[in-house]
């Protein structure tokens, strides 16, 4: 039996595994649930993230990766072999070859714990390659000629900015302002304007129905309830929120992105720069999908903005395509 190659997007938010020839077979929260006595895994996934900030007292809910990273080693390494069990991608005489993506930037220690989590895991051979070059494969861009290209990819814990030409990243940032960042400054804005407390799921889900980066003057002022625990009487509570509010509350962060796509800007050679006035920065990950944040960037920068198709799954598509072609891919 011939062992599998297999892309792996681990990301900060969601888990996603490409396995070459199948496409796209798992897509799940980065989240895992275990037994605080025992440590025993108890839920991966879908099933854990529903525990969220909802488990009795020797239940915890942990989010391994932090930032694009791993924060809890031992985890992170339940979780992918979990994953790797469900997927039956190891046989008892095969291994599969692994490609992993990290954000650019991190240090060699923070790489060697990516790697040396797929090889605990049980992996044959394990390649890292870094998430703006995947996620501009997998947007479709062709980054082997010369000429530039620009990638912003916003993921749950980093936000990677890269400039790319001839098949490598000329340019490139990151930092840790992301979905996550998005959620945490909607919680505060609501807790400071309306003295009531929300939990992570319920920010995500005010981000994904009415987040707002740019409010245009004819769009309609949409209104959610948002439901939480009254910090003043101490009992639960509904208040109104409008999407205005939330481009009030993103403000500060989203500028800080846009500040980031300019110092790699400034930084870039001038052929570059011509290139991607008349190409345009391509929006990936799942902070693309934010409404207004293209408008936003392009007012900003100068320069057009386009969102990826297959924003979400850019980067394990790139992987899909980068194990076609692993002579490319740095070890």
């Amino acid at each position: 039996m011939f062992s599998k190659a297999v892309g792996i997007d681990l990301g900060t938010a969601n888990v996603l595994i490409y396995v070459k020839g199948e496409g796209i077979v798992l897509d799940e929260p980065s989240v895992v649930s275990i037994d605080a006595q025992t440590k025993k895994c108890l839920a991966v996934g879908r099933e854990a993230k529903d525990m969220l900030g909802r488990t009795p007292g020797r239940v915890l809910a942990i989010r391994p990766l932090k930032d694009g990273v791993i924060a809890d080693f031992e985890v992170t390494e339940m979780m992918l072999q979990y994953f790797m069990r469900k997927l039956k991608l190891k046989g008892v005489f095969s291994r599969p070859t692994v490609l992993i993506c990290c954000p650019s930037n991190i240090t060699s220690v923070e790489r060697k714990a990516i790697s040396d989590a797929a090889y605990r895991t049980g992996a044959k051979r394990v390649f890292i390659e870094e998430e703006p070059k995947v996620a501009a494969v997998g947007a479709k861009l062709d980054i082997s000629k010369p000429t530039g290209s620009m990638v912003l990819d916003i993921g749950g814990g980093t936000t990677d900015v890269a400039i790319l030409s001839l098949g490598d990243i000329v340019t490139s940032t990151s930092l840790k302002i992301a979905g996550d960042t998005l959620d945490r400054v909607i919680i505060k804005y609501v807790k400071d304007t309306y003295k009531l407390l929300i939990g992570d799921r319920t920010a995500e889900e005010i981000k994904k129905s009415i987040g707002t980066a740019w409010m245009a003057d004819t769009e309609e002022d949409e209104v959610i309830e948002v439901s939480g625990r009254d910090l003043v009487t101490g009992l639960p509570n509904t208040i109104s929120l409008r999407a205005s509010e939330t481009e009030t509350s993103m403000h500060e962060s989203l500028q800080a992105i846009v500040r980031a796509c300019r110092t790699v800007l400034e930084q870039t050679p001038p052929e570059l720069s011509a290139d991607i006035v008349t190409r345009g920065i391509v929006l990936t990950g799942g902070g693309a999908l934010l409404r207004g944040l293209d408008h936003l960037i392009s007012e900003a920068l100068n320069t057009p903005v386009y969102v990826a198709e297959n924003a979400l799954t850019c980067v394990a598509e790139g992987t899909g395509i980068m194990l076609e072609n692993l002579e490319y891919v740095t070890r």
